[in-house]
């Protein structure tokens, strides 16, 4: 494999190198992160087509990727890919890749943000509210978050330590697991106890301040799930805020720039793809 397949193949199968990656004298379970990754179903595509060939040229750089969707692309000839959380277009003869931003110049938007915001809200819509842990202000919420947070990150206790700021400017904060050192690692044990506990909300203030949460003896934990949501929707650092439509809103914002930031999305016209 000559140097651009080996970039191409780090490239689509490695998208959480930064976040996801074991801290050092820690070993994740292998086994269960493999198993929260695979839950990918991928689709088949007819002998011939762009799709099929499209499909056949990037398990030819990766045999291990995991294609979820391989549509027409918003340019003619090439077709738009996801994979592992990220998007790459890919010449419909299968000869040209590439990554990064694509650019809707008329109408001021990213396509390949607008095709990950239909991947999130979709992963989104799969995740039950049950399984969230809600902060949510007095009276109807004026927005609605999503928010990937892990209890060890810095800008996550940042943000959960002004959580009552939040729900006073109006906004409702859904939070999902995301443990960044990995299924199986001690950052991931403390997230299940958190998920477990009776009163969850309480549970992650306490991890988040570095006081212990006992492990709970709960039948089911929504964490692998959550952390595999993640992955899916391209999880690239945390805390990662999301709207309730899937459009990723940034990193740590502080109360009143979050405000801002949703205010300014109501007024703006809906980010669909054409």
């Amino acid at each position: 494999m000559n140097r651009l397949a080996l970039a191409c193949a780090a490239l689509l199968s490695f998208s959480l190198s930064a976040c996801a990656q074991s801290p050092a004298g820690t070993q994740p379970d292998a086994a269960p992160a493999a198993a929260a990754q695979a839950k990918v179903k991928e689709p088949s595509f007819t002998a011939g087509t762009p799709e099929a060939r499209v499909r056949d040229v990037l398990r030819e750089l990766n045999p291990r990727i995991k294609i979820e969707s391989i549509n027409p692309a918003p340019i003619p000839g090439f077709r738009e890919v996801i994979a592992t959380g990220q998007v790459v277009y890919v010449s419909d003869d299968g000869k040209y890749l590439f990554q990064g931003g694509l650019l809707d110049i008329a109408n001021r938007r990213d396509m390949a943000d607008v095709a990950m915001a239909k991947v999130r809200k979709q992963v989104l819509a799969g995740l039950p509210e049950a399984d969230r842990i809600v902060y949510a202000p007095a009276g109807k919420p004026k927005h609605t978050v999503v928010v990937l947070t892990d209890v060890d990150c810095g800008y996550c206790r940042k943000f959960h330590n002004d959580i009552a700021e939040y729900t006073k400017r109006g906004i409702r904060v859904e939070y999902l697991a995301f443990p960044r050192a990995g299924i199986g690692s001690a950052d991931y044990r403390k997230m299940v106890a958190v998920w477990c506990a009776p009163d969850r909300r309480k549970a992650l203030t306490d991890a988040k301040n570095d006081r212990s949460v006992p492990a709970g003896n709960c039948s089911r934990s929504p964490v692998d799930m959550q952390y595999n949501a993640g992955q899916r929707m391209g999880l690239e650092g945390t805390p990662m805020i999301l709207s309730e439509d899937g459009q990723q809103l940034g990193g740590y914002l502080p109360p009143d720039a979050l405000l801002q930031r949703l205010d300014a999305l109501e007024t703006a016209p809906a980010k669909t793809a054409g």
